[in-house]
């Protein structure tokens, strides 16, 4: 696996671990949806939470999030709504983030409400 593959899949447990440990229920990891993939489905309360998990080195360059850009997330709209159909759910949507940084020391940053569809 690559070394940028191996982060991102490390990242994306970190933020699994972490949601758990903040009382959310994890519906679904890495759920496709023809071109488009959700890192985590979960629900928090009476919300579903469609979780991007973003993870990088450092942020030398910039932070996690930055790099969440409009495109990216008109691909999550687009999934979060096939997903809704599909599993005919009639929860409140929202999008997170959750900002993996693991140099110099793990950090993790969870966005609520990251953007709005």
């Amino acid at each position: 696996m690559a070394e940028h593959n191996e982060k991102g899949k490390f990242g994306e447990e970190e933020a699994h671990q972490y949601l758990v440990s903040k009382g959310f229920a994890i519906l679904e990891t890495n759920w496709v949806y023809g071109k488009e993939e959700v890192d985590i489905i979960a629900q928090d309360g009476d919300f579903l939470v469609f979780v991007e998990v973003k993870t990088r080195a450092s942020d030398r360059h910039g932070r996690p999030e930055e790099f969440v850009g409009r495109q990216k997330q008109k691909h999550l709209i687009r999934a979060a709504n096939a997903y809704v159909e599909r599993k005919d759910l009639y929860l409140e949507i929202r999008f997170d983030i959750i900002a993996v940084t693991l140099y110099p020391d793990l950090r993790i940053e969870h966005l609520r409400d990251a953007f709005y569809p």
